[in-house]
C-alpha cells in the first residue's frame, strides 16, 4: 500500500503541476511544529524563486488546486509560504486500520529487487572474536535484515581471514611445539586424522606466540613465509593442518555469532578466492593493466572521488611473487559477480579502511572485473571506552566478545534485581531475560548512533530501563504484551481502531511513519533511523498507556479500539526490533 506521506506528496505534486509549477516541489514532510499542524509542504518558496513570483501567492495558488479536500481538517498558510496540513480523524482512522490489516505494516517492497551481497563480520582464523568485530557484526546484520525485508535477494558472507602469512606462522609454531606430528613429515603419504591435533583454545593461545616470534626473529619470519608458500602450493600435510585450523575456528566463531544473534548465508574465506587469482592476473596482464614498479606489478589508478587525481597504485603481485589483500579482494569481487550474480556489494568495514576500498573498487571498475555491479564501503567509527580511547579491558587488552556479552548480561541481571523486574521467575527464565536485555542494550547503544560516528561504550549507562536504551525498548514491548495477555484472559477482543483523543491520534500518526523510516534506513545504509523511530514510538505509546485506559475502559468499542491500537504497536515493535537484531522476552 502507498504510505501516508507518499499519498500526500502525490496530492500536492498534482496541485503544483496544476498551478503551472514543477511537481517535485510537492513533497510533504512531518511537521516540525506539531502544535500547529501534522504535516507541512515547503515547496512554495523554492518554486516561487524559480518562477520569480511571490512565495505566498504561489502557496495560495497551490492550495486552491489541492484535490481530495475532504481528507483535510485544515489547510493553511504560514509565514512567507509554508503550507500547514492537518488531516481528519476519519481519514487517519481509515488509514491506520488498513495498516493494521497489512502484514507488511504499510511498507511496500522495492520495485526492482536486486541481488545484494553484504560482507561483514570478517573474523580471522585462530583469533577469538573481540570487541573490534562488534560494530561490523551488529551493523552488517541489521542491514541484511533491512535489505531482505525491503525485498532484495540478500547474500551475507562472513569473509573469513583464513589465508596468508598467519597460516604459515601457525604451522611453524606448531611444528616447533610438536615436531613429531605427521603433518611435518614430507615423506608421509597419509591418510591424516579427521581430528585436529589441537583445540581452539590451543590455537588461540598459539597465535600470539607465533606472531611475536615472527616479529622478533628473522629466521622464524622466513620459515613462516616458506610454510605459507608451501601451503599455497598444496603441500598435503600443511593443507590438512590448515583445514583443521579453519574447521575448529569456524565452529567457535559460529557459536560466538549465534550468541550475538547474527547469522550468515555464506562462510567463505579469502582462500575461496585464491584459485581464481592466477587466471585473473594473466588476464589483467594480457589486457595491459599490470605495470612494473620496483619489481612489483601494479595497477595505476585515478581517483574518481577526487576529480581524477591519481591515487596510490594497487599492488597486485609483490616483488617476491606473492599477492596482496587487494589482489584477493579483486578475485572475491569477480567471484561474487560471476557466481552470486551480485548487483550491489556492501562492505561493512571500519572507516579507517576507506583508502584501501577506494583503490580496490577503482581497480575493479577500471579493469572490468566489477562489470555493472555497484560497490560500496559502509564505513563505521570506533567504539571507545569512557576514557575516549579504543575500548580495552581494565588490564589494557582487547576484550573478547564472549566476555563483553557476559558483562552485559550480568549488568542486565543486576539492573533487573534493582528494579524488581522478573521477581519470582525461575533462574533459567531470569537469565534468559537478562541475556536478551544485555544484548539488546549493546546493540541499541551501537546502532542508535550514525554508523560513521565514534561512540563511548558505557555498559552501566546502556543497561537502564529508562531513557534511550535497548532495555527500555524491550520493557515497553513487554508491557504491551502484558496488557494484551490480560485482555485475552478476560475474553476482551480488539476491534476497529477509532480516534477519541489526542494520545490516540499522535500514536496513529507515529505508526504511519514506518515506511519512510525504513526507506531512509535502506537508502542511507543507516540503522540509526530505525533506532530513533522506535524510541519515539515507545514514548508515544507510553503517553497513550498513561492516558487511555484499555482493560478498565467501560465503553466496549473504545476498549476494543485501544486494544487493536496496542496490538498494532506491538507488531511494529516486533518488526523494528527484529530489523535491529533484538529479541523481545515474553514477559519481565
Amino acid at each position: 500500500m502507498q504510505s501516508l506521506l507518499s499519498h500526500l506528496s502525490e496530492l500536492f505534486a498534482h496541485a503544483f503541476e496544476a498551478a503551472g509549477l514543477d511537481r517535485a516541489f510537492g513533497e510533504v514532510v512531518v511537521s516540525q511544529r506539531p502544535d500547529i499542524s501534522q504535516f507541512q509542504c515547503n515547496g512554495a518558496l523554492p518554486a516561487a524563486k524559480a518562477a520569480k513570483q511571490n512565495p505566498r501567492a504561489v502557496a495560495q495558488s497551490v492550495l486552491d488546486a489541492v484535490q481530495s479536500r475532504d481528507i483535510f481538517a485544515d489547510l493553511s498558510l504560514a509565514g512567507p509560504g509554508f503550507i500547514n496540513i492537518t488531516l481528519t480523524d476519519e481519514f487517519l482512522t481509515a488509514r491506520v486500520n488498513a495498516v493494521a490489516a497489512d502484514e507488511r505494516l504499510g511498507c511496500t517492497p522495492v520495485s526492482q529487487p536486486r541481488t545484494v551481497v553484504i560482507d561483514f563480520g570478517g573474523p580471522n582464523v585462530a583469533k577469538a572474536m573481540h570487541v573490534g568485530h562488534l560494530r561490523s557484526s551488529i551493523i552488517g546484520d541489521s542491514l541484511q535484515r533491512v535489505f531482505r525485508y525491503a525485498g532484495d535477494r540478500v547474500v551475507s558472507d562472513v569473509h573469513l581471514g583464513d589465508w596468508g602469512t598467519q597460516m604459515g606462522m601457525l604451522i611453524t609454531e606448531l611444528q616447533r611445539e610438536q615436531p613429531d606430528l605427521p603433518y611435518f613429515d614430507s615423506g608421509y603419504t597419509g591418510p591424516y586424522s579427521d581430528e585436529s591435533p589441537i583445540s581452539i583454545e590451543d590455537l588461540e593461545a598459539m597465535y600470539p606466540r607465533a606472531s611475536a616470534r615472527a616479529k622478533a626473529e628473522t629466521e622464524a619470519a622466513d620459515a613462516a613465509r616458506t610454510a605459507t608458500a608451501e601451503l599455497q602450493q598444496g603441500r598435503p600435510g600443511y593443507f590438512a593442518l590448515w583445514k583443521h585450523f579453519v574447521a575448529i575456528s569456524r565452529a567457535a566463531l559460529m557459536r560466538d555469532f549465534a550468541d550475538l544473534g547474527v547469522h550468515f548465508d555464506l562462510w567463505l574465506g579469502e582462500s575461496d578466492a585464491q584459485p581464481r587469482i592466477p587466471a585473473m592476473i594473466a588476464r589483467l596482464d594480457a589486457a595491459g593493466f599490470l605495470k612494473e614498479s620496483d619489481g612489483a606489478r601494479v595497477i595505476y589508478l585515478a581517483d574518481a572521488e577526487e576529480e581524477k587525481q591519481t591515487m596510490t597504485p594497487l599492488i597486485v603481485v609483490k616483488s617476491d611473487g606473492g599477492v596482496m589483500y587487494g589482489t584477493t579482494d579483486l578475485a572475491t569481487i569477480e567471484q561474487r559477480v560471476g557466481d552470486l550474480h551480485a548487483d550491489l556489494i556492501l562492505y561493512v568495514v571500519d572507516a579507517r579502511q576507506s583508502a584501501h576500498f577506494r583503490q580496490v573498487f577503482e581497480a575493479a571498475r577500471l579493469t572490468g572485473i566489477a562489470g555493472s555491479v555497484e560497490l560500496e564501503h559502509i564505513g563505521f567509527g570506533t567504539m571507545n571506552g569512557t576514557d575516549r580511547k579504543p575500548f580495552k579491558t581494565r588490564a589494557g587488552g582487547v576484550m573478547k566478545l564472549q566476555d563483553l556479552l557476559r558483562m552485559a548480561t550480568e549488568q542486565a541481571l543486576a539492573r533487573m534485581t534493582e528494579a524488581k523486574i522478573a521477581e519470582g521467575y525461575s533462574e533459567e527464565e531470569r537469565n534468559d531475560i537478562a541475556r536478551k536485555v544485555g544484548i539488546a542494550s549493546v546493540k541499541y547503544a551501537d546502532l542508535m548512533n550514525h554508523r560513521t560516528t565514534d561512540y563511548i561504550f558505557d555498559i552501566e549507562k546502556f543497561v537502564r530501563f529508562e531513557g534511550r536504551t535497548g532495555a527500555y525498548l524491550l520493557y515497553a514491548a513487554v508491557r504491551i504484551k502484558s496488557v494484551l495477555r490480560k485482555a485475552g484472559d478476560q475474553q476482551m477482543k480488539p476491534g476497529p481502531i477509532v480516534i477519541t483523543g489526542s494520545e490516540e491520534r499522535d500514536l496513529v500518526l507515529m505508526l504511519q511513519q514506518l515506511p519512510e523510516v525504513l526507506a531512509a534506513t535502506y537508502a542511507n545504509r543507516a540503522p540509526n533511523h530505525l533506532c530513533e523511530y522506535i524510541f519515539t514510538l515507545a514514548q508515544s505509546f507510553s503517553r497513550f498507556y498513561q492516558n487511555c485506559p484499555m482493560i478498565s475502559e467501560q465503553n466496549e468499542s473504545v476498549r476494543s479500539s485501544r486494544l487493536a491500537l496496542a496490538g498494532l504497536c506491538l507488531c511494529t515493535f516486533e518488526r523494528v526490533l527484529n530489523l535491529l537484531g533484538m529479541e523481545i522476552p515474553e514477559r519481565m
